[in-house]
C-alpha cells in the first residue's frame, strides 16, 4: 500500500501576505501563498548629516567628523566614516568620541539643511513610485514592483536612483533590493558605504543561513546575548529551531523569529505612515539629582509636546517620562489613561506623578516626555491581509492506490 501524497510548499519565500510556514492542527493544514512577487528596494544614505557637511564645506572632506555636541554633556548624533574607523558611533558621549579620536572635528547640526536635501532625495524616488515610505530624513523603503518607468528590474532602477542622488546632490547612497522590507534592509548594509547588494527570491534562504544573527534586522544586543546562550548564531541555527522551542524562549516575538528566519516579512510598504509617538526630550549642563529642580524643565517639555500635538490635530492616551542617568542607562514611567487628552496641564499632571512614583537610582542628565496611543480615525475600508486555511481530510480518508 503507498503512503498518500502530501503537497509540498515551495521552500522559497516569494513575498508571502500572511504568517506562516505550515501549522498542523485539528486536521488542517494552513498554507500561505505569495499572490505578488514583490520588489523592494531599502535605499540608506552613507552618513548622511556628516556627508552634508563635508560636502558643504571641502575642508572637511577626508577628515574624521561628528556632528553633535562636543562639550561634557554633548553626544554625537552622526559621525563620518573616518571617524568610525576610530570607534565613533552616533549617541556617544562627545568626550568620549574625543577620547577614541583627538583629532575628531565636531560640527553642529543643521537640521534645516538635512531635511532640504531629504526633499531633494524623496523627489527622486517619486519618479519611479509612488509607493514610498520614509523612515527618516535619510533613509527609505520603496515597492517598485510596478513602477513609472515601467522597468522590471529592481537592480537597475536602483543603480539609477543612486546614480540620480549623487548627481543632484553629491552624496552617495547605498541600497538593499530584494522580495520584502526585512531582507532589503538587511541588504542595504552589505556593501556600504556606496554599493548593493540584491537578494533574488531563489538566494534568500541561504543569504539568512550564513548571517550573523546580530545583523538580522530587529534582533538587538540583548536579544542577540539570549540566542547565543540557546545556541542560535546564525540564521541556520535560528530556522533550526521549531516554532515551539522559539516561543518557549522568547515568547511572543517567538513567531516573529520564526517567520524571518525562513524570509517572511508580511509588512507592505506604507506611504502614510502613522506617527506612532511624539516626544521631546532635554540634556541637562550638569546633573540633577532632586526631582524638585525637575519640575520646571518637565513643565516646558509638557507644553513643548502639547504645541507639536495640537500641530498634528492629535490627542494621545499614553503619557510616557524618561530618564537618562549619568551613566547613561535609560529609565521609562509610563501611564495610559481612559481618555485622550492633549492640554500641557493635563500632561504635567501626569508626568509630575510618574516624577514622584518612585525614587531615582541616581542622578539625571537627560528628561524626556513623549505621548502615543493617538486618537486616529478606524481604518474602514483599509485593504487586509488575509490568512487562507485549506481543510484537509485525515489521513485514513484519502484514496488508497
Amino acid at each position: 500500500m503507498l503512503a498518500p501524497t502530501v503537497p509540498t510548499v515551495p521552500t522559497v519565500p516569494i513575498a508571502p501576505i500572511a504568517p506562516i510556514a505550515p501549522k498542523f492542527a485539528n486536521q488542517q493544514i494552513i498554507l500561505i501563498f505569495a499572490l505578488v512577487e514583490r520588489k523592494i528596494i531599502h535605499i540608506d544614505m552613507d552618513a548622511f548629516f556628516a556627508s552634508v557637511e563635508q560636502h558643504d564645506d571641502p575642508w572637511l572632506k577626508g577628515k574624521a567628523i561628528a556632528v553633535g555636541g562636543e562639550g561634557a554633556r554633548g553626544v554625537v548624533a552622526a559621525a563620518s566614516y573616518e571617524a568610525r574607523r576610530y570607534g565613533v558611533r552616533s549617541a556617544m558621549a562627545g568626550a568620549t568620541a574625543r577620547q577614541l579620536c583627538p583629532q575628531l572635528i565636531f560640527v553642529k547640526p543643521r537640521f534645516e539643511r538635512y531635511r532640504e536635501i531629504s526633499m531633494q532625495i524623496r523627489a527622486i524616488f517619486y519618479e519611479y513610485t509612488d509607493l514610498v515610505e520614509p523612515l527618516s530624513l535619510d533613509e527609505a523603503y520603496l515597492d517598485v514592483t510596478t513602477n513609472k518607468m515601467d522597468m522590471p528590474s529592481a537592480t537597475l532602477i536602483a543603480q539609477q536612483i543612486r546614480a540620480k542622488i549623487f548627481e543632484q546632490t553629491g552624496l552617495t547612497a547605498s541600497a538593499g533590493i530584494s522580495i520584502n522590507k526585512f531582507i532589503a534592509k538587511i541588504a542595504s548594509d552589505y556593501n556600504k558605504p556606496n554599493g548593493q547588494k540584491t537578494v533574488p527570491p531563489e538566494e534568500v534562504l541561504d543569504f539568512l543561513a550564513q548571517l550573523d544573527i546580530k545583523k538580522f534586522y530587529g534582533i538587538g544586543k540583548v536579544t542577540a546575548q539570549k540566542m547565543y546562550q540557546k545556541g542560535i548564531f546564525t540564521g541556520a541555527d535560528l530556522r533550526a529551531k521549531t516554532l515551539e522551542e522559539l516561543q518557549e524562549y522568547f515568547g511572543n516575538n517567538g513567531e516573529y523569529f520564526y517567520q524571518i528566519a525562513r524570509g517572511i516579512h508580511l509588512s507592505p510598504v506604507q506611504p502614510f505612515r502613522l506617527v506612532k509617538s511624539i516626544g521631546v526630550e532635554h540634556t541637562f549642563e550638569t546633573n540633577i539629582s532632586s526631582e524638585v529642580f525637575m519640575e520646571e524643565p518637565l513643565k516646558k517639555l509638557c507644553e513643548e509636546v502639547a504645541q507639536r500635538l495640537a500641530k498634528k490635530q492629535l490627542l494621545a492616551k499614553t503619557v510616557t517620562l524618561k530618564f537618562k542617568y549619568s551613566d547613561f542607562k535609560q529609565q521609562t514611567r509610563s501611564r495610559t489613561l481612559i481618555d485622550f487628552v492633549g492640554d500641557s496641564a493635563t500632561i504635567y499632571q501626569v508626568i509630575s506623578e510618574l516624577l514622584y512614583q518612585e525614587r531615582l537610582r541616581e542622578s539625571v542628565r537627560l528628561l524626556g516626555v513623549s505621548l502615543s496611543h493617538f486618537n486616529y480615525p478606524s481604518e474602514e475600508g483599509q485593504p487586509q491581509w488575509v490568512q487562507l486555511q485549506f481543510e484537509f481530510p485525515p489521513w485514513e480518508e484519502y484514496p488508497k492506490r
